[in-house]
């Protein structure tokens, strides 16, 4: 007979076949565990289901269905204590496992694991014995990753969405306190008209609310069930896939075995929604950033989210905001490095794909760690309102509302621009503003000026002039205020729509 696998590689989950055993090397740097591992919860949720699935099927009996689930929910919560143990032993004074930590323990204890999935079958079998080895039928890793990673972007969706509309919230809260303060608004970073305070927040809530709706749809495309979907070409059981996508809370089984277990649009997706919000983080936090500056000094940045400088005693550094910037470009990066794996692969599944979970990781767990900042940022900014108006009253930011003035006259707008030029030329030119011109010098440019001109010009005529749907007008930024509180508490309904609570998800889901 031929060579037998040595006992090492016979706790792979593909021995059979192979007589010579993995170069070390190779197979330390082949292995997906040393990340994977974030995958836990999602591998016990599926493998929960799936169990459910073969049960169904006559694979497994009440009895075996009922040890294999205990044993499930055993391997999370020894896998916790293991960890504590772990670090409890390195760390005397540690008080906390966070998911580093947990990770770093969980793959240091288990070196023989080569991903997530082989983890879990090894400490199954640990915990109920042989029995674990028939949780396998019906099933391939290429459809468990395919599951677990929907389940983590799925969850990492949920979360983010959350923590948007809670800083959409804060955004809406923070203009309702801005009440009708005036700030300068900028085209090409030069002043162009005045704007309500509340204005310019609620433009950021706009971008949050599109966030949200490309997450939202995201969420909705990816939400099928790759389970039964086999290596490739289906399950050889006749298993009811729509066991395990209900239990798992999906909409519906996917389609096609191919393309299930090959897919990685809703990461490509993903990462690519998250990079746009990425885009909108470093657009806020530049303008923060540039506002704050003495140059500009409209906002007096927070103490408890900037640092000092270890040269100048003076200094208050806008640390948050600058490492928001960075942090876009983590989100830019990873949706790239997916975009570049996913590219020209056969179908179905290939190797590369292992590669796309770090970066889907990264994506996450950057929008983890940053996006629950940011609400209690926005509420500790505090904004210079007497500089903000005082710079917007000068500079001819009404220059706009003077030729607005001249068309209700009846002069076209191409001439009544030119007029109003060539009243802020004048006044350039003798150091004062429209507002300080004599009516008797504007009408030497056109005799439409009269003397309501300046009443038409002053800072709240000048933005009040802006009576339109979205515009700037007190009237419309109020109603806008009101409006943007109806659809941020829509979303968040719509948020607690979406995970409604499911009777087989406390069994399915891995104690953490």
């Amino acid at each position: 007979m031929a060579n037998q696998s040595s006992s090492a590689e016979a706790t792979k989950m593909w021995s059979g076949r192979f007589r010579e055993p993995l170069n070390k090397d190779f197979e330390e740097w082949q292995r997906s565990f040393p990340f994977d591992w974030r995958l836990l919860p999602q591998e016990l949720a599926a493998s929960s289901a799936h169990a459910r699935a073969i049960a169904a099927a006559g694979i497994l009996s009440a009895d075996e269905l009922q040890t294999t689930l205990d044993g499930l929910i055993a391997v999370g919560l020894t896998a916790q204590a293991d960890a504590a143990e772990f670090w409890s032993a390195h760390l005397a004074a540690i008080t906390k496992i966070d998911d580093a930590k947990f990770g770093a323990a969980l793959v240091a204890l288990n070196p023989q694991a080569e991903d997530i999935h082989h983890f879990v079958e090894l400490s199954l079998t640990r915990h109920i014995g042989p029995l674990a080895l028939k949780l396998h039928t019906g099933r391939s890793r290429n459809e468990q990753i395919a599951t677990d990673l929907r389940l983590y972007v799925r969850d990492s969706i949920d979360l983010a969405l959350t923590n948007l509309a809670v800083w959409a919230d804060a955004l809406v809260t923070t203009a309702e306190a801005a009440r009708d303060a005036i700030m300068p608004s900028y085209t090409h970073l030069q002043r162009a008209e005045p704007v309500l305070l509340a204005h310019w927040l609620l433009a950021y809530v706009e971008m949050v609310l599109r966030d949200c709706s490309r997450l939202a749809d995201c969420r909705r495309r990816l939400n099928l069930c790759p389970l039964g979907s086999g290596a490739i070409a289906g399950a050889t059981l006749a298993l009811d896939r729509t066991i395990a996508a209900r239990i798992l809370r999906f909409d519906a089984p996917t389609a096609n075995s191919m393309d299930a277990t090959s897919d990685r649009d809703f990461a490509v997706e993903f990462a690519q929604a998250a990079s746009t919000i990425g885009l909108h983080l470093s657009r806020f936090a530049e303008e923060i950033t540039l506002h704050a500056t003495a140059e500009f000094g409209f906002i007096d940045l927070p103490e408890a989210f900037s640092t000092g400088s270890s040269a100048m005693p003076q200094k208050k550094n806008p640390d948050f905001t600058e490492l928001l910037r960075g942090k876009s470009g983590r989100l830019l990066g990873a949706a790239t490095t997916l975009a570049t794996i996913v590219k020209g692969l056969p179908l179905a599944y290939n190797k590369d794909m292992q590669e796309s979970q770090e970066a889907v990781f990264e994506v996450a767990e950057t929008l983890e760690g940053t996006l629950p900042l940011l609400a209690p940022f926005t509420q500790a900014l505090r904004f210079r309102h007497d500089r903000m108006q005082q710079a917007a009253a000068i500079g001819y930011l009404n220059a706009m509302a003077g030729a607005t003035y001249l068309t209700h006259r009846g002069i076209p707008f191409r001439t009544a621009h030119e007029i109003i030029g060539k009243a802020v030329r004048f006044g350039l030119e003798t150091s004062r503003e429209l507002n300080e011109l004599t009516l008797e010098e504007l009408q030497t440019l056109s005799p439409e000026f009269g003397p309501d001109f300046f009443d038409s010009i002053t800072l709240r005529a000048t933005l009040d002039c802006h009576d339109v749907i979205g515009g700037t007008a007190t009237t419309r930024v109020h109603a806008a205020l009101a409006e943007a509180r109806t659809r941020i508490a829509a979303l968040l309904d719509a948020i607690g729509d979406g995970n409604p609570d499911d009777p087989g998800a406390e069994e399915a889901d891995a104690p953490r």
